[in-house]
């Protein structure tokens, strides 16, 4: 082997040794930018993906809180009439949702698309308005409003960390945006707190919102296995009489945050840098879903949304939410929380991860499959033609009929919603139609359907578990 020669790396004022060295900086230097402008493999094809999700981009709740919450979640003990729970319209069996169009609350029996709306005096008096949103990954630090119309976000305007319906009325201490949540269902007639008459809840809701509140939490700590749980799960719970519907609903949210936090999905490990994680047709759609198909101007960010809101001309149906005094059962959206006439029927974009597993889909339900939203999305026109009352899954109320679609009789109404539209995505074949329900369908988590804690067998009340 021969030698270099003496003179090979140097230059006229440096010793041989510098020289050389000068030399393999420059070319390393070369080589890490040569590296920079190659991307990791499996993440070329589409710019803009969102960076991967990691353990640290959610809120650490505490482990003994979210035990807690779990029997919490699924006792009926929190709805007035002691008979239905969070879990009821959340359920474990159907990926934290319901399966329905409309849910079904106080006074329904049941869980998923099989929940009836119930018989007698204690049957339903109203569908509530609004599909069942899931809880995937509510506990991520990023999330800033919930609810399809976004009635709850951060905000110091009252004092206590939040704009919810609650105003002032919601109390100081909740954790997080989840707890404050947790709290806002305990408190609708339509979900959990029943009508005036019928228990001391719903009176007390009448009064003013946060007056059923202590009523529940009496309710729970004077229950001694919950009492000595509280005292276990919080420091300055010193004894069961301490405990508020703040420590309820922070339990609660621990539950829901750690329970259904999954990010493990084949498009998470294609963003974590595994090549093969989706198969041709997922790959394509994915380069559809953040290129030319535009999905990402809305569906964008570390969960997949932009948490604002846009008008998507679903077909409309149900009792609706409206602003006060409107005497029409239709669905105004954002604007009943905004009072902004150009927030009209818009609804918060969705998060999507495991959103196969929830069906239906928009914020009233209005489309079974995925196919057909995305199909929707690309002719709100068309899709509202082709659309009928049948598409809709509603258990059956014939007490109920005469609102269920009303509105769609309502010419003026129908023709606002059909120009009131956000979305404008350019054509697109059937087939790249079905690679994106591929991609979408590769949101889903490897182990969504094991969950850490899963539904209860018993809960402290004695109370039965949907």
């Amino acid at each position: 082997m021969s030698e270099p020669e003496p003179d090979q790396c140097r230059h006229n004022t440096e010793p041989a040794s510098a020289s050389c060295n000068h030399a393999s900086r420059f070319h390393a230097i070369v080589l890490a930018f040569a590296l920079c402008l190659v991307p990791l493999a499996g993440t070329a094809a589409a710019p803009g993906l969102p960076a991967p999700l990691s353990e640290d981009d959610f809120i650490a709740f505490d482990p003994e809180q979210a035990a807690l919450g779990r029997l919490l979640f699924y006792d009926k003990i929190l709805s007035g009439n002691q008979n239905i729970s969070c879990g009821t319209c959340h359920h474990h069996d159907h990926a934290s949702s319901d399966g329905l169009s409309l849910g079904i609350g106080e006074g329904g029996n049941g869980v998923g698309p099989l929940r009836t709306a119930g018989e007698g005096r204690d049957r339903i008096r109203r569908r509530i308005a609004r599909s069942s949103p899931g809880l995937w990954n509510l506990g991520h630090k990023g999330v800033d409003v919930l609810f399809h119309d976004g009635r709850l976000s951060p905000s110091d305007l009252y004092g206590n960390g939040f704009n919810s319906p609650a105003e002032e009325w919601l109390p100081e201490g909740l954790g997080s945006l989840l707890a404050a949540q947790a709290l806002l269902p305990l408190a609708s007639a339509a979900e959990m707190a029943g009508d005036p008459g019928e228990n001391e809840i719903a009176g007390a809701v009448i009064d003013r919102i946060d007056k059923g509140w202590p009523v529940l939490a009496k309710r729970v700590r004077t229950i001694p296995e919950y009492g000595e749980m509280f005292v276990a799960a919080f420091d300055h719970v010193e004894r069961p009489e301490d405990v508020r519907i703040v420590e309820i609903a922070n339990a609660i949210a621990a539950f829901i945050g750690t329970e259904f936090r999954n990010h493990d999905s084949p498009f998470d490990r294609h963003l974590g840098g595994d090549a093969a994680a989706l198969d041709p047709a997922e790959r394509r759609g994915m380069e559809l879903f953040f290129g030319e198909a535009g999905c990402s101007g809305c569906h964008s960010g570390p969960l997949l949304s932009d948490q604002s809101f846009h008008a998507l001309g679903l077909p409309a149906f149900g009792p609706g939410r409206k602003r006060m005094w409107d005497p029409m059962p239709r669905d105004v959206g954002r604007m009943g929380e905004s009072d902004d006439l150009r927030d009209a029927y818009r609804f918060r974009t969705p998060f999507l991860r495991n959103v196969a597993l929830t069906a239906p889909y928009g914020h009233n339900g209005a489309m079974p499959t995925l196919e057909d939203m995305v199909r929707h999305h690309l002719d709100p026109a068309a899709s509202r033609a082709m659309w009928t009352p049948a598409m809709a899954s509603l258990p059956p109320a014939p007490w109920l009929a005469d609102i269920d679609f009303v509105i769609q009789s309502d010419v003026l109404e129908m023709a606002r919603q059909e120009r009131a539209l956000d979305i404008a995505l350019p054509p697109l074949s059937d087939a790249d139609v079905q690679e994106l329900v591929a991609f979408l369908n590769a949101l889903t988590g490897e182990t969504a359907d094991r969950r850490p804690l899963g539904r209860p067998e018993r809960v402290p009340s004695g109370l039965p578990v949907d």
